[in-house]
């Protein structure tokens, strides 16, 4: 694909970043900032962005008490605010760790004080502290499963709350009688507090038994202890609980605003936007199908937009793991795409996560373009077997075509954007 300062993939990038950079929480987080009040203020919070966020903390407030913990590699450093590293997305002991000190450090604090969670996408599996009953080992083996399934996030996180001590709003219950505001960079689709990152500050409607048919439904084995604590377990603390009002949730950047960003971009460049919606999910090569065929209407009628125009969506899909292949759920996508388009001349398109890693590989996604099919059968490469093969990351790594950022320090999710020039 065409790499020029000026051609279509630049343009494609151009947009993607400007959707990454419209969630930078170095401007995001002073806006929802309130002055800093005169009693103790504690900072905890868990996500890719958690550690950028403290950064733009102790930029507006200066020093403060704290300890938050992101994914491995995606530190920065702060002056007083304690920054963890741990896994993601399976759940690691440095997770369990940390966020049984931020459990600890919460439950200190007393009426007067002020507990500020900066929490993120990726926050669910860093804050890896069971329910008691429950093994680390068994967490692990469940978000495995579930991640190979093709669960949604809401479904995944449904059941990881109910198998926590801090997520489900059990963080905000567990500082109380001390105030508490959550400030929330949104990955997921709806931007609902209470699935980004399992809701540790947010009350929870749901119940162990829906967790249960979560498992069920998509045949997930079930550990005994796993089974036992959700058969009798009480559940997360609800709209009711007295414990939840002395909180605030604040959602301080989300899809819509990074795709609102890449549109300023594309309006910039003479090229329409149309944008498909900030919350589509589904499995991902479907959704590429569909992204195909949206495609195709504009080629041929000049519909829902004339050309040039480009199609912009974010949420984030999910993969059914059936092969061996390195992948994750935007080069999935974009494979998929590149498959149904069948090279149709004029379509380019890139597919990326906006904290810069696709499933768990270093790579934020990929672009394609008309001659995507042909390069790889010049390489002996086949699509459709890579498809097959969940095998995303080594298509594109072999063709030269992944987008690599390395940690962007946010998340709001998956940004797509597909091109008719």
């Amino acid at each position: 694909m065409t790499t020029d300062a000026t051609g279509p993939a630049a343009l494609l990038r151009a947009m993607f970043d400007a959707a990454v950079a419209a969630a930078d929480p170095l401007e995001r987080v002073p806006a929802f900032l309130p002055p800093r009040p005169p009693g103790r203020v504690l900072v905890v919070g868990a996500g890719k962005a958690s550690a950028r966020m403290a950064q733009a903390v102790e930029q507006t407030w200066g020093a403060v008490e704290g300890l938050v913990v992101t994914r491995t590699g995606h530190a920065v450093s702060c002056s007083s605010i304690e920054v963890v590293e741990a896994s993601h997305p399976v759940p690691d002991e440095a997770g369990e760790r940390a966020a049984r000190r931020i459990l600890d450090l919460v439950a200190d604090a007393g009426a007067g004080d002020l507990v500020l969670a900066l929490i993120s996408g990726g926050g669910s599996a860093l804050l890896a502290l069971p329910a008691p009953g429950i093994t680390l080992a068994d967490k692990q083996e469940i978000s495995t499963a579930l991640l190979r399934s093709g669960a949604s996030i809401g479904q995944l996180n449904l059941v990881r709350k109910h198998l926590s001590a801090i997520k489900g709003g059990r963080l905000a219950a567990a500082a109380y009688p001390a105030r508490t505001l959550g400030l929330l960079i949104s990955d997921v689709p709806g931007d609902d507090p209470a699935i980004i990152a399992s809701g540790p500050t947010a009350p929870e409607a749901s119940t162990p038994a829906e967790a249960l048919a979560v498992l069920a439904a998509f045949d997930v084995a079930v550990p005994p202890a796993v089974r036992s604590h959700l058969a009798s377990a009480q559940g997360c603390p609800g709209p009711d609980d007295p414990r939840m009002t002395a909180v605030r949730n604040e959602v301080i950047a989300a899809p819509q605003q990074s795709l609102q960003a890449a549109a300023d971009v594309a309006r910039s460049a003479g090229v329409t936007p149309v944008v498909l919606g900030d919350a589509l999910e589904g499995e991902a090569r479907e959704v590429g199908r569909v992204l195909a065929g949206i495609a195709a209407q504009v080629v041929r009628h000049g519909q829902p937009a004339p050309r040039p125009c480009v199609l912009l969506s974010g949420g984030e899909t999910t993969v059914t793991v059936r092969g061996s292949g390195r992948g994750g759920r935007n080069v999935e996508l974009l494979l998929s795409l590149a498959v149904a388009l069948h090279g149709a001349p004029g379509v380019y398109a890139i597919a990326c996560d906006t904290d810069g890693v696709d499933g768990t590989e270093e790579i934020a996604g990929a672009v394609i373009g008309p001659a995507t099919l042909q390069r790889a059968r010049e390489q002996g490469l086949d699509a459709a077997a890579a498809l097959a093969d969940n095998d995303g990351h080594g298509f594109f790594e072999a063709l030269g075509d992944q987008v690599v950022t390395g940690p962007t320090l946010t998340n709001v999710n998956d940004f797509r954007a597909v091109l008719i020039p």
